[in-house]
């Protein structure tokens, strides 16, 4: 029996903390995850212990009708809210008033207009906006790069206020659709850690959800994707030389049937490096972040969704073989997302809802 079982399993996702008794807040595994218990997978000689890797069964979770391996990748900025709608604006505009500067004031035409002139290079648009209207009188030209850094740093500390706010609100039918997908056995996490400005931003929009929900959810932010055996095998420091081994003695306990799927699951793990190494920055925060969410959730790549709201996390979602499905938001209502299986204006009706994720009606 235990050998038919570790032939239908998989290594996937990453354990929970080394302390059975305390879980991070952070981190709420769904209630139909099946967790099995594995040994470290770094030898006592390393210098930094890989933790131990659970194992994902195969199997549908029970009292849920969705398909096997199925889960839902949710992003936190143009998903479940329309910051740049309802945050940046007006977080500049607070800016702009703290430092005194009564001539600035952006509406939305002028915002918009700025940033598609910017391409959403938030410092290249207070360039754009101040060579048209003029610089304060008292600004010399050599620092106008330090102004500018100031008035970003006040629309953060505005920012931050506003998220936590009523002002900023969550996208209409995103609760009904973390609702529904989480009845259809659907797991569903959150990726926090890459907003643009920052993780903080991005955990207090994700509280608005409130607490009886997030309590459900896989909330994915630095220290999951961190935690996460992704994260251990690209970020950690002195398991490379215990690595193969060890996972090679696991690929040897699971029945023969099995034994060519996971090898080749062990050789892709031993290969992250490449997604890091070959990708911008950006680029590679964001595939961390996708990747420790499909381990948290339970599922290969593959069988994990996407709901992104902008175009580098489409790239990067096609960049690991991730379907991917974008909900527009007011900054990338014009835009076009070639590698997306969908592009929808919101959730709910006649746009994304969790039938047509599980039917795979993308239109």
């Amino acid at each position: 029996m235990a050998a038919a079982a570790a032939a239908r399993c998989l290594m996937l996702r990453a354990s929970p903390p080394t302390d059975p008794g305390k879980t991070p807040s952070s981190f709420h595994a769904s209630s139909s995850a099946t967790r099995l218990p594995l040994r470290a997978a770094a030898s006592p000689s390393s210098a930094r212990r890989l933790r131990p890797m659970p194992l994902r069964c195969s199997s549908p979770p029970s009292g849920g009708s969705a398909e096997p391996g199925l889960a839902v990748l949710l992003e936190v900025e143009g998903v479940l809210a329309d910051v740049y709608r309802f945050g940046y604006r007006q977080a500049f505009n607070v800016a702009f008033q703290n430092l005194g500067l009564d001539c600035a004031n952006w509406t939305e035409p002028i915002y918009a207009d700025l940033v598609r002139k910017s391409s959403g290079d938030e410092e290249r648009m207070l360039v754009l906006f101040f060579d048209r209207i003029g610089w304060p009188t008292s600004l010399p030209t050599s620092e106008k790069g330090s102004f500018t850094k100031s008035v970003l740093r006040e629309k953060l500390k505005a920012l931050e206020k506003l998220s936590a706010s009523d002002d900023l609100p969550l996208r209409p039918g995103v609760e009904k659709f973390i609702d529904d997908a989480l009845s259809e056995g659907v797991p569903v996490a959150i990726l926090a850690t890459y907003g643009r400005n920052g993780e903080k931003i991005s955990r207090s929009i994700v509280e608005k959800l409130g607490p009886e929900r997030t309590s459900k959810l896989n909330i994915v932010g630095k220290e999951e994707v961190e935690r996460s055996l992704y994260g251990q095998l690209v970020l950690g420091e002195g398991v490379a030389s215990s690595l193969d081994e060890q996972l090679t003695k696991e690929v040897q306990k699971a029945a023969s049937a099995e034994k060519q799927r996971i090898a080749e699951e062990v050789a892709s793990l031993l290969k992250l490096s490449v997604d890091i190494n070959t990708a911008s920055k950006s680029s590679a925060k964001i595939i961390a972040t996708l990747r420790a969410g499909a381990e948290y959730v339970g599922c290969d790549v593959q069988n994990c969704i996407l709901v992104a709201g902008s175009q580098p996390s489409v790239i990067a979602a096609e960049r690991i073989g991730m379907p991917c499905i974008v909900v527009r938001s007011s900054l990338t209502a014009r835009a076009e997302f070639h590698s997306a299986k969908a592009v929808m204006d919101g959730f709910g009706d006649t746009d994304l809802t969790v039938s047509k994720l599980l039917s795979k009606r993308w239109s």
